[in-house]
């Protein structure tokens, strides 16, 4: 029988809790937390490695515990009561599970890229919401990779997981540096779309059948001078308020789908 925690001051759960909350944490010890069934599933089914699950009994039904990885016995597992699990959870409806996952290397180099790929390249995108927002437009448009350039937040990011709704764990994500992405995307033939006002065309009239990138910055500076100066082509789009800027997610998702629309219909 998994050992029961009934004490919020358990030195599991203070851990759990530094994990949730400092990157740094996450870092040293090369574990992030996810929360949820399914957000674990989608985890557990991308071959993510889980260290150690936290179930809470009453929230979980016995249903639900042939589910529970197990990685040939090197998956620990332990019980909490509610008190317990109300600590240590950041939201409701998570049916009462929540794991310590093992942080993988992802490097640039290691992503599987098909012919004519579609990828996103965000820069400086601070808000692990919007990033979590990106992830999910780019599984629902079938992108190939996502690169998230000189972060303000890392992947692991609570928040982050939660607000990709496991997108994070689906679609193939790395960080670099912005120098690091633009020689990735030149030495392989992919061309850089840069979204912005200045100097630019109708993100329709863009050509994103081939290989492309579309990159985006954050809504308060934009991209920096060198995606700007790396460039194929710089696009935008229509603008007819009296506003000049849409939510990075929003940007994203727009021009995601057109890249689908072309692709499909040619």
């Amino acid at each position: 029988m998994p050992e029961l925690i009934t004490s919020p001051s358990n030195p599991k759960v203070k851990r759990l809790l530094a994990l949730q909350q400092k990157s740094s944490e996450r870092r040293e010890r090369g574990l992030f937390v996810v929360e949820g069934r399914r957000e674990l599933q989608h985890c557990i089914d991308a071959g993510f490695e889980v260290d150690t699950v936290f179930v809470c009994p009453a929230l979980q039904p016995d249903v639900f515990r042939g589910w529970l990885p197990r990685n040939e016995g090197r998956t620990k597992e332990f019980e909490v009561s509610e008190e317990v699990y109300a600590r240590i959870a950041m939201r409701e409806g998570t049916e009462g599970v929540i794991a310590e996952v093992r942080m993988p290397e992802r490097r640039l180099e290691d992503l599987p890229l098909p012919r004519n790929p579609l990828v996103v390249v965000l820069e400086r995108v601070e808000k692990p919401g919007n990033l979590g927002a990106v992830l999910r437009s780019a599984d629902a448009a079938g992108a190939d990779a996502v690169l998230v350039c000189d972060p303000l937040t890392d992947l692991w990011n609570p928040n982050l997981i939660r607000a990709s709704v496991g997108a994070v764990f689906t679609v193939p994500c790395a960080a670099c540096s912005s120098a690091e992405a633009i020689a990735f995307l030149k030495a392989r033939g992919i061309r850089i779309l840069t979204a912005q006002l200045q100097d630019s065309s109708l993100y329709y009239d863009c050509d994103m059948t081939v290989g492309t990138a579309l990159v985006m910055g954050t809504e308060s500076t934009g991209l920096t001078g060198q995606w700007r100066e790396a460039a194929d082509a710089h696009i935008r789009i229509p603008m007819l308020g009296r506003l000049d800027s849409l939510n990075v997610s929003v940007s994203a998702a727009i021009l995601l789908f057109e890249a689908v629309r072309q692709r499909q219909h040619g």
